[in-house]
């Protein structure tokens, strides 16, 4: 069986020994930065340094005259989901949206001086120089939908993606070879650059229930078996039912001490600010799980990709983009964190308060979930 070290680190927050060459990326980036920032703002334990009181300069917003325009008869064309209608209004709020998106993000990377603090992570992109177009790969946030999209790129046909057995991660970096460090510092000033991000927490308990709870996966079950043997301090009481994995207050005292030992975690709950490195690179557009739809039609039309993937979505993937999944997610959050306390909870924020606060999320909501001491 596989050491618990070698379970717990799959996927990796940051690859190793990648050069990140900052300089040369801050030169060449398309909307460049102010200034290279190189105070390391994470203490011993992990905790955030406090923010500092002087605002630095973020990169310029898009600017309307770098926008594609519609088409000039006014068309509508229907996107991802058949419902859904875009319309030179929404194209105007989802540019004003990435621009505040954008401005926050590196306002929060100022103040907490980590501009160029993690090296760029070139393993978890996708790179289409032929499209102008890279995508950092966050899994449990519509990974699943933009994979198939870069499918479509790559030159497979809808209806081979339909019948394919095959992996779509495994079918894409056929098509997209995981770039090296210099190769993603060549093509990123060049193309649009873009992630989806979703509220931390719910990504968090999407990955749990996806990969741990029942443990169906091989490896994940390995894993599980492992969290359960070194986190469960009780046993059932006699006739109670057994959970097959590990419950979700294992799981997160598993991320706690992973997190402080200085393990690598896997993709699908490492946080975001060393995944995909948004302090170091200079991303075009910051989608949203929220905004999903909308969001991903503009990075299609910014791309100039209407046509090649438009409308290509088959009716039983274009289930997976619409806002049930996370709403499902969303309204479960009360009960899974109901089954832990305060302190537990602000060992978890220690990990991904910086996600919460780069993307304009509200962690404070969480404390009325959680168990409160029993002080009497």
């Amino acid at each position: 069986m596989p050491s618990f070290a070698a379970l717990s680190s799959r996927g990796g927050m940051v690859k190793k020994g990648a050069s990140s060459k900052q300089d040369a990326i801050q030169d060449k980036q398309r909307h460049g930065r102010g200034g290279k920032h190189g105070n390391n703002a994470v203490g011993a334990e992990g905790r955030l340094a406090r923010p500092v009181k002087q605002r630095h300069q973020f990169p310029p917003l898009l600017h309307q005259q770098q926008q594609q325009q519609l088409p000039p008869d006014g068309s509508n064309h229907s996107t991802l989901n058949p419902v859904y209608e875009y319309s030179d209004e929404m194209n105007a709020a989802a540019e004003t949206d990435f621009n505040e998106r954008r401005m926050m993000l590196w306002n929060v990377c100022a103040d907490h001086r980590i501009i160029g603090k993690y090296p760029p992570n070139a393993w978890e992109f996708f790179i289409s120089p032929g499209h102008g177009i890279a995508w950092c790969n966050i899994f449990k946030a519509a990974s699943s939908t933009w994979m198939y999209y870069f499918n479509i790129l790559g030159g497979y046909s809808v209806q081979y993606l339909q019948r394919t057995k095959a992996s779509p991660i495994d079918l894409a970096r056929k098509r997209f070879p995981r770039p090296t460090a210099n190769e993603l510092n060549d093509y990123i000033s060049n193309t649009i650059s873009f992630l989806i991000v979703r509220e931390p927490f719910e990504r968090l308990l999407s990955a749990y229930r996806n990969k741990l709870e029942g443990c169906r996966n091989k490896y994940y079950k390995l894993l599980g078996e492992q969290i359960v043997k070194k986190f469960r301090k009780t046993h059932p009481l006699k006739g109670a039912k057994t959970p097959h994995g590990p419950t979700f207050r294992e799981f997160l005292e598993f991320l706690v001490s992973h997190y402080r030992s200085g393990g690598r975690f896997d993709e699908h709950w490492s946080p975001v600010y060393s995944f995909c490195t948004p302090c170091s690179i200079n991303f075009t557009l910051i989608a949203k799980m929220e905004t999903f739809q909308r969001d991903s039609e503009y990075i299609i039309r910014q791309a100039g990709l209407e046509t090649l993937l438009l409308n290509k979505m088959p009716r039983y993937k274009a289930r997976w983009i619409t806002n049930r999944s996370a709403s499902d997610t969303r309204n479960l959050i009360p009960r899974y964190f109901a089954q832990i306390d305060e302190k537990l909870l602000t060992d978890v924020l220690e990990i991904y308060q910086l996600d919460f606060e780069l993307f304009g999320y509200n962690s404070t909501k969480y404390y009325s979930y959680v168990q409160t001491p029993d002080y009497g």
